[in-house]
């Protein structure tokens, strides 16, 4: 069975872009070799990709007019897209489709692969997941900075959400992957 997996960059403080949409230069003080030997790997390990309404449109209009030519481009590209909206009708971006029920598409394509299905981004829904108990495994690289303000990822939420540790891996850069497992609710 595939597993939902969470992945971001964050500040110290716990932001995943500043102030405005798409302020994401933070990036540039972890990103290095391992940040893209990871990116590369989550190519290699995805059944699909998953957004919200706004992370898709600023990833779509960034990967389909990068300019580099690179294996993780590819797989931007490439790769069946999921969007999560109840506002547009049609995604164009290659390979892409919408759900509107995305807790239910996304239950049932976890029993339908055994590959990886990864939220880049997308924090609202990150937390509407993370209360229907979908989202498997949070993967964070924690950038060594404090931005002071932004947009958080995590939002707040009417209960406590126990994580278990799997990893800790520091970067060269100063950065540090975390990988938690998300603890179900009991029903």
């Amino acid at each position: 069975m595939g597993k939902v997996i969470v992945w971001n960059l964050v500040t110290l403080d716990g932001y995943f872009e500043g102030v405005k949409k798409w302020d994401l230069d933070f990036h540039m003080q972890a990103w290095g070799p391992e940040l893209e030997a990871l990116s590369k790997e989550f190519g290699k390990k995805a059944a699909a990709l998953v957004f919200g309404r706004v992370t898709y449109e600023g990833m779509k209009a960034y990967w389909t007019t990068a300019e580099d030519d690179t294996e993780v481009k590819a797989y931007m590209n490439g790769l069946p897209k999921i969007v999560a909206s109840r506002t547009l009708d049609t995604a164009d971006w290659n390979n892409s489709r919408i759900a509107k029920d995305i807790a239910g598409e996304l239950t049932q394509l976890k029993r339908a692969t055994e590959k990886n299905i990864y939220i880049f981004g997308s924090a609202d829904l990150v937390a509407s997941l993370l209360q229907s108990d979908v989202i498997d495994e949070i993967m964070l690289c924690v950038v060594p900075v404090l931005l002071g303000k932004g947009t958080p990822l995590f939002k707040p939420a009417d209960q406590r959400k126990p994580l278990k540790l799997l990893e800790s891996r520091p970067l060269e850069s100063g950065g540090v992957i975390l990988r938690y497992e998300t603890e179900k609710t009991a029903a």
